[in-house]
C-alpha cells in the first residue's frame, strides 16, 4: 500500500516574536490563518530547531534542517545553492559566493535589496560589472533581483572568509563589515573582495539602470555585499536517505538550487517574483499538480521574510493571510484528507528586529492515521504544547518518512 503524497508548507520568515501594538500577541497569532490552524487541529504540533549554534542564522542553513540535511558534514555555504539554483555549473576550483546589490549612503547599508531591484535593471547592472571586473576567474551572474551570484576560479581564490549577512547590518557602515580571511591562503580572495567592493560603486552609479531607478524616484543599486561563499558540496539525495520523490516551488535560488542538490524536480512558477507581488496562485496550482506525481512537494513563499526584514507590521500580517488564503488552503481542499500536511517556517524574522534568530519554529503535521493531540491553532506559543516536542536535527524528516537503514 502506497503512502499519501507529503505537501511542507514553507512560509519564510513567518515566526515572531510578541508584538506590544497586537496586544502582545505574535502576528501569526494575530492573522487569520483557518487553513494553517487545521492542520494544527486536525494534526500534531511541536517545534523545530532550524539555526543551530556554530553556523550562520542563514536560510540554507534553515532550509537544509527542514528537509534533514546534516549540517556538520552537508554544509556548503550559499553560494554554491544559489548557483544550483540558477543552473551554473561549479567545478572543483571554483568558489560561489551570494552577491546582494545593495543601496549605500555615506558609506552606510540603507537597504540589503535596493529597494528590491527590478529584474531588468538588475541584469543590466550585473552585465556592467562584468564588463568592468569580468575576467576568465571573475564571473557574475544574475539572480533574481538584488540576489546575484560571483563565481571565482583557480588556485589564487579560496572559500575560506568570513563574510556578513547585509540584511542583518541596516544602518551600520559597509566598513565595518568587509570579507576578512580566517586562513592564510584566503588573503587575497579577502583582498580582491574588499576591493569590488570599493570599486563597484563607481562603475553601478555610472550606469543607465540606476539613472532610470533615480530619475522614477527609487533607490539606487549603488553597491554590491559577497557573502556566504564555498564550493559545491555532496548532499545526499531524499531517494538515498527517503527513499523518496520530491518536486521544489520557490521563486528564489538558494531554494531551488538546495532542491535540485537533493534530487528533486525544481518548478518555476511565472510570475513568482520572491516579494508579495509574487503568483501566489499559481504557486498553488503548481502544487497541486506536482503532489500527482511526486511524495513530497516542498512549496517555499519568500514574501513573508522580505517584509518582516523591511519591520512592516501591516505588510507581515497580510502576507501571513494571503499564504493561507491563496496557498495553503487551495492544496488542502484539492486532497483532502488524503494528504499528509506539514507547516513550518524556516526561521523566525521579528519584525521589532528585522533580522534572523535562532528560536525554534512552530510546527504543526497532519498525518494519515496519527491521532490529533488537542493542539487547536498554528502558532508560536500553542505548538509548544503539542506532543511532537522540541525537534531537532533531522527529526521532522524522519517523522514524516521513516529513518531509512544507513541514512
Amino acid at each position: 500500500m502506497s503512502r499519501p503524497h507529503t505537501v511542507i508548507f514553507l512560509p519564510d520568515g513567518m515566526a515572531d516574536e510578541p508584538v506590544a501594538a497586537l496586544g502582545g500577541r505574535t502576528p501569526l497569532q494575530a492573522a487569520r490563518t483557518p487553513a494553517m490552524d487545521s492542520i494544527a487541529r486536525e494534526g500534531c504540533s511541536g517545534t523545530l530547531l532550524t539555526l543551530p549554534e556554530g553556523f550562520p542564522t542563514s536560510s540554507e542553513v534553515a532550509n537544509m534542517s527542514v528537509l534533514g540535511c546534516d549540517l556538520p558534514t552537508e554544509f556548503c555555504g550559499r553560494g554554491p545553492l544559489e548557483a544550483a539554483g540558477r543552473g551554473v555549473a561549479l567545478g572543483p576550483g571554483d568558489v560561489a559566493f551570494r552577491l546582494n546589490l545593495v543601496s549605500v549612503e555615506d558609506g552606510i547599508l540603507k537597504d540589503y535589496s535596493a529597494g528590491h531591484l527590478p529584474q531588468a535593471a538588475a541584469e543590466e547592472l550585473v552585465a556592467a560589472l562584468n564588463a568592468a571586473f569580468g575576467a576568465p576567474d571573475v564571473r557574475f551572474h544574475a539572480g533574481v533581483g538584488y540576489r546575484n551570484i560571483l563565481v571565482l576560479s583557480g588556485p589564487r581564490f579560496s572559500e575560506r572568509v568570513r563574510t556578513d549577512k547585509p540584511d542583518d547590518n541596516h544602518g551600520e557602515r559597509v566598513a565595518e563589515h568587509l570579507p576578512a580571511a580566517v586562513a592564510d591562503e584566503a588573503a587575497g580572495t579577502a583582498a580582491f573582495l574588499r576591493r569590488l567592493i570599493a570599486e563597484a560603486p563607481a562603475v553601478l552609479e555610472a550606469a543607465p539602470a540606476n539613472r532610470r531607478l533615480a530619475a522614477s524616484g527609487k533607490s539606487p543599486a549603488n553597491g554590491v555585499w559577497p557573502w556566504s561563499g564555498g564550493r559545491a558540496g555532496a548532499l545526499r539525495t531524499l531517494a538515498e536517505k527517503y527513499g523518496i520523490t520530491g518536486a521544489v516551488i520557490s521563486a528564489v535560488d538558494v531554494i531551488m538550487g538546495l532542491g535540485r542538490c537533493l534530487g528533486m524536480d525544481v518548478i518555476r512558477v511565472p510570475g513568482a517574483t520572491g516579494y508579495i507581488d509574487t503568483n501566489y496562485e499559481g504557486k498553488a496550482r503548481a502544487a497541486i499538480e506536482a503532489l500527482r506525481a511526486h511524495d513530497l512537494v516542498y512549496l517555499h513563499v519568500e514574501a513573508i521574510d522580505e517584509v518582516s526584514h523591511e519591520r512592516n507590521l501591516g505588510r507581515k500580517l497580510a502576507a501571513i493571510e494571503d499564504f493561507d488564503s491563496r496557498v495553503v488552503a487551495p492544496v488542502l481542499n484539492a486532497f483532502g484528507a488524503d494528504l499528509n500536511a506539514c507547516v513550518l517556517p524556516d526561521h523566525p524574522v521579528p519584525v521589532a528586529l528585522g533580522k534572523h534568530t535562532r528560536t525554534p519554529v512552530p510546527v504543526a503535521v497532519r498525518l494519515s492515521g496519527r491521532a490529533p493531540d488537542g493542539v487547536r491553532t498554528f502558532d508560536e506559543v500553542a505548538c509548544r504544547q503539542g506532543s511532537l516536542g522540541a525537534m531537532r536535527n533531522g527529526d521532522l524528516m524522519n517523522l514524516l518518512f521513516g529513518r531509512r537503514t544507513g541514512a
